[in-house]
């Protein structure tokens, strides 16, 4: 049995006894939600730090008249800033290979990472999560700082960016399969969609957080852009390693796929101190295998629709702030700090996208249906914004919003409520182990064409944004289409249950997502 965590220890003997079920919940979908947010946060800077890095003088000095005042307009330049506008930029990425060499630099993360997560997947479905969890929060923070001290130690090397992106990259994927596996342990599948959907809010609220942390400090020098969002993720390291329960089992309650009990009828505080020791430690249950795996109905599927999704979504999350940044907005341009400001809108609408995709495939009983349907309409979306977001400052800021809510909200049901939807199908026995093996198989699927995106991004821009917009319309369509085998399961389900409805109401369990029952699909 694992360690109960020390900080938990010390919060039951200055109580003098233990927490309901129902507030370990609570802290368990904080402590993870915290952390998933020092993870995204901790990405963000290499976004925000571009113009910077690869600048591009042909700015106005003229003030835009945005009722919101400062925030997202440009008036006097930072010093920071008109070392930018001078041309000088930061070798190796000033000449005319810049934008390549950033995409190269975002392709040696991302593949590092999704490389890791297939790793990572399996190890944390055998190791101790919270352990697990908490190295790869302190190595991430460790490396996005060493790469952000390059400016202080004036290191102009290519390499030395490569190799720290890498190293960083590799410690990132321990986060993912880790903290939906948590979730997956300590919440059964009622409601589940609309649950993750708000507790997802973390990957955009991270978002938001880093550009704001990177942006504010821009002005000192781009390092501590790197530096700040470092020391966040390693602090929220130190967190989990003092709050998290990874398993119920840990502190002394049943796991919810073990037993068909409701979350109401869980032992209350008494009830659980005279039941510690009767349940099964979490670290002798066995983890399933990567091929067992992949064979589960459905997880094909939604990871190579994840591919196309994330290649949309990351390529917004690393080049928005450039995008922004080299592109008129009412005749006008804004500063570096004030896009990185203005990306994070498109977060803000992510939240929303999110949150109602869980909620609809809660009420729908119908993943695949939500997930494709909001595909299909990021396709509009994406067109409106490049086609009309430089109108004015208002447009743009609800075109992107819009944008976000469609990319963002599929991203955010497959990654959380279908992986766990998955890792505890009906076929694994009850065997939440899988919970992590599975969610990185789909997520590190996806992370491949969170690779590919930014790096076809930076060789794509150079001919002109158009060609980008292309690539993410395109690639929106596809991640649609792939799922229209099981749309036509969902459907056809969907009518027979409506059919005969007044006999066949589901409330909760495996039934109640038709796609992701114990049927093999066929």
């Amino acid at each position: 049995m694992a360690a109960t965590p020390p900080g938990i220890s010390l919060i039951r003997r200055l109580r003098g006894k233990d927490w309901r079920f129902s507030t370990y919940r609570y802290v368990v979908l904080l402590v993870t939600f915290v952390a998933y947010t020092c993870y995204h946060a901790s990405r963000k800077p290499s976004s925000i730090v571009k113009s910077v890095l690869d600048p591009q003088p042909t700015k106005s000095k003229r003030p835009y008249p945005w009722p919101v005042g400062r925030v997202f307009i440009k008036d006097d330049l930072s010093e920071s800033e008109s070392y930018m506008l001078s041309g000088k930029g930061w070798a190796p990425f000033n000449g005319e290979d810049g934008p390549a060499k950033l995409g190269e630099i975002d392709l040696a993360f991302l593949a590092c990472y999704t490389i890791g997560m297939y790793l990572a997947g399996h190890l944390g479905d055998t190791l101790d999560l919270r352990l697990f969890l908490t190295t790869g929060m302190i190595g991430s923070g460790i490396f996005v700082a060493v790469f952000g001290m390059g400016f202080f130690w004036d290191i102009h090397a290519f390499w030395f960016y490569l190799v720290m992106q890498m190293v960083a990259g590799l410690f990132q994927a321990t986060g993912w399969p880790s903290v939906v596996a948590v979730i997956g342990n300590w919440f059964g599948k009622r409601k589940r969609g609309l649950i993750m959907g708000i507790w997802n809010a973390h990957t955009s609220v991270g978002n938001i957080t880093g550009s704001l942390l990177a942006a504010s400090v821009l002005q000192y020098g781009w390092g501590l852009s790197f530096i700040l969002p470092g020391s966040f993720i390693f602090m929220g390291g130190i967190l989990v390693f003092l709050f998290l329960a990874a398993y119920p089992e840990d502190v002394g309650f049943p796991c919810p796929h073990d037993s068909a009990v409701d979350a109401a009828m869980r032992p209350t505080d008494e009830e659980s101190q005279a039941k510690k020791g009767e349940q099964p430690a979490s670290s002798n249950k066995r983890g399933v295998g990567f091929i067992q795996a992949c064979l589960i109905p459905g997880v094909i599927p939604f990871a190579l629709c994840l591919f196309f999704t994330k290649l949309v979504a990351y390529t917004f999350l690393y080049w928005l702030p450039f995008y922004l940044n080299q592109t008129e907005i009412g005749r006008e341009h804004v500063s570096v700090k004030s896009a990185g400001n203005l990306s994070t809108l498109f977060d803000v609408g992510g939240i929303v996208g999110g949150i109602l995709a869980g909620y609809i495939s809660d009420k729908l009983n119908a993943r695949a249906i939500t997930a494709a349907s909001f595909m299909f309409a990021a396709i509009p979306s994406l067109l409106l914004y490049r086609s009309y977001g430089g109108v004015s400052m208002a447009m743009n800021i609800f075109l992107m919003m819009v944008a976000g809510l469609f990319v963002n909200g599929p991203y955010a049901l497959i990654t959380t409520a279908v992986s766990a939807d998955l890792g505890s199908h009906s076929s694994l026995k009850g065997n939440s182990r899988a919970l992590a093996t599975v969610t990185a198989i789909i997520d590190g699927t996806g992370s491949v064409g969170a690779a590919l995106g930014p790096v076809l991004t930076g060789f794509l821009s150079t001919k002109g944004w158009d060609a980008v917009f292309q690539m993410l319309m395109a690639g929106a369509l596809i991640a649609g289409l792939l799922l229209s085998r099981l749309v036509m399961r969902e459907i056809s389900v969907l009518s027979k249950r409506k059919s005969t409805s007044n006999s066949q109401q589901v409330h909760g369990g495996p039934e109640s997502q038709p796609l992701l029952n114990g049927q093999s699909q066929t």
